[in-house]
């Protein structure tokens, strides 16, 4: 409709009578571009690998140009990742996108995390984008590599692990047992050592009878059937199955279990003593060939020179056990066998590895009882191992371990083995046990070593001290694996790395095996077929690898490593029960 008045035309629009008037068009808006980033994949990566996203380039109004990408700063010091484009320009224009793909490399020093990475675009007149800078996370898991297993000697969590903090965590530790009567036995308290107001004088069996004994089918009663061999001129005291060691002489353990990992469910994996256990770390079996359907089940006998393995005299002997778990069955054998062990994998792949041990012979240095290792000859009419395994990688005494971390000498995988005095061995320790394990463990945490390595502590057996768990397992249908040997009593267990998980309780089953399964995963080596392959698990519920890496916090314990390394305390040998 249009009015004139007073000649000037209005113009109006609408219906019904309604009216407005229009909004002059404002200025087109400015030709610009988006930034769009993907997610990482893989996420995690695993240190030493690459992980990619996808960054699409989006103009908008009719933008037109060449964008130039780029990394912001990325945190983690020397070893963080770096980032690349590909293309590291991209042209895009009026509706066509463009693409680039972003490419982060990690080292296999790059630690554990998260790390934020922000994505910076800026095109040859200096625009960036309207949306801004993007932010990504990328997720990076550690890796190990070095594994240290340090072997102490003969205990149970509720002997040694009476620690108020672990238990009020819900670690599974009791202070009372039951015996053979059905009488409930609060456990007493002795020292560590052979030294205090309460010494430890007196040793138990842990043979395999003794096993059956405390084992009971099960029921775990029979504990107090056990015999006691008290140290000369001693005596044993009463229930000398049910005890604990005094929390003060273990104060180091604590420390280290409470800011690491504990496991409660750590098993051995045979039902018998030392000399067993050891061939089981180191080999995952005590059989004496590959194809034996017989274990090595007692230490050797004692004989006059004193040596166990490949060097002990000829007249010297283990007991074997069948699949029926019977002793008895056949001949007792020389306790030098031939079949392949760990090392043997870490050979093949070119990896280092070293025994530590406090002498050549012991029941304790699992090495001295494989033939291909030792290589025995008489040398002035004593044998001695001289196969240039033994002589390339078994250092004696175990103390050189100390001057080994201090030089940059750690190999990637070592077994530590402690002399008699500092093996926590009942009626044989002097109660330093934990201020070795303790100057082995700050050696390391308090070097370059810390920030890549596994510390894995254990005990080799039960030492015939009460404990009320019963096996995860027990193995006696005379045919599979194991069958008459295997599963032994639970002992404890401590994982100290950067990556492990920190104040953490592992309930989950583990077994000597499970120590051999982590090696082969975290160095990628094929399993042994023996207690490695039986294995339930690799310890991978103890560590968390995309966690930041933990800072090692020394740990208090006298005699410091300087003292133990000064006094070379001459080699205290292990008992014969």
């Amino acid at each position: 409709m249009r009015v004139a008045i007073l000649g000037i035309v209005l113009v109006a629009s609408g219906c019904g009578g309604g009216g407005g008037s229009s909004t002059p068009a404002g200025p087109p808006p400015p030709a610009s571009y988006t930034i769009n980033a993907g997610a990482f994949s893989p996420s995690p990566v695993t240190a030493g690998n690459q992980a990619t996203s996808t960054i699409k380039l989006t103009p908008a109004n009719g933008y037109d140009g060449t964008i130039s990408l780029s990394c912001g700063a990325i945190s983690g010091g020397m070893n963080a990742p770096t980032c690349k484009f590909s293309p590291a320009t991209v042209a895009v224009s009026g509706t066509n996108a463009g693409d680039s793909t972003l490419t982060v490399s990690t080292s296999p020093g790059t630690p554990g995390g998260t790390y934020q990475i922000t994505v910076n675009a800026v095109d040859t007149a200096k625009l960036a984008p309207a949306n801004g800078a993007q932010s990504l996370t990328l997720t990076a898991a550690g890796v190990i590599q070095h594994v240290v297993i340090i072997f102490q000697e003969n205990r149970t969590p509720d002997n040694l692990f009476q620690d108020s903090v672990l238990i009020g965590r819900g670690a599974d530790i009791k202070s009372s047992g039951v015996n053979s009567l059905g009488q409930t036995i609060t456990l007493s308290p002795i020292d560590l050592g052979t030294a205090g107001a309460n010494p430890d004088t007196y040793d138990l069996s842990h043979q395999h009878n003794a096993w059956l004994s405390m084992f009971d089918g099960g029921k775990m009663d029979g504990a107090d059937l056990i015999p006691c061999q008290p140290a000369p001129n001693t005596t044993c005291p009463a229930n000398p199955q049910f005890m604990y060691v005094k929390p003060a002489d273990v104060q180091p353990y604590f420390a280290l279990a409470e800011q690491y990992t504990f496991g409660d469910r750590m098993f051995q994996t045979n039902q018998g003593p030392s000399f067993p256990a050891h061939q089981f770390i180191l080999a995952g079996t005590s059989a004496p060939t590959a194809t034996s359907p017989l274990f090595a089940a007692e230490n050797t006998a004692l004989t006059p020179n004193g040596n166990a393995g490949c060097i002990a005299e000829q007249n010297n002997t283990v007991v074997m056990i069948n699949a029926a778990g019977s002793e008895t069955a056949q001949p007792a054998e020389y306790p030098c066998f031939e079949h392949a062990t760990l090392t043997d994998l870490l050979d093949t792949k070119g990896l280092t590895w070293r025994y530590y041990a406090p002498s050549a012979g012991s029941i304790w240095t699992a090495p001295d009882a494989i033939e291909h290792i030792c290589l025995q000859q008489m040398v002035n009419g004593v044998l001695t191992c001289e196969g240039p395994i033994w002589k390339a990688n078994v250092a004696i005494p175990e103390t050189k371990i100390l001057t080994d971390i201090a030089g940059g000498d750690l190999a990637q995988v070592t077994w530590v083995i402690p002399n008699g005095n500092r093996s926590d061995h009942a009626k044989s320790n002097d109660g330093t046990g934990p201020a070795w394990v303790a100057s082995v463990v700050n050696a390391i945490g308090s070097s370059a070593y810390w920030a890549n390595t596994a510390i894995i502590i254990a005990w080799d057996d039960w030492g015939g001290w009460y404990d009320h768990v019963p096996p995860m397992k027990v193995i006696n249908d005379g045919s599979s694996w194991g069958s008459g040997y295997v599963y032994g009593f639970r002992v404890p267990l401590i994982v100290v790395s950067p990556y492990a998980k920190a104040a953490y309780i592992s309930h989950v089953p583990h077994d000597f095996g499970s120590i051999l399964k982590f090696v082969e995963n975290t160095f990628a080596l094929p399993s042994l077929g023996y207690a490695d392959t039986a294995a339930g698990d690799d310890l991978s519920d103890c560590f968390d690898f995309t966690q930041s890496p933990l800072t090692y916090t020394q740990v208090a314990a006298a005699p410091s490593a300087a003292a133990i390394l000064k006094a070379r305390t001459k080699f205290v040998p292990p008992d014969d029960d």
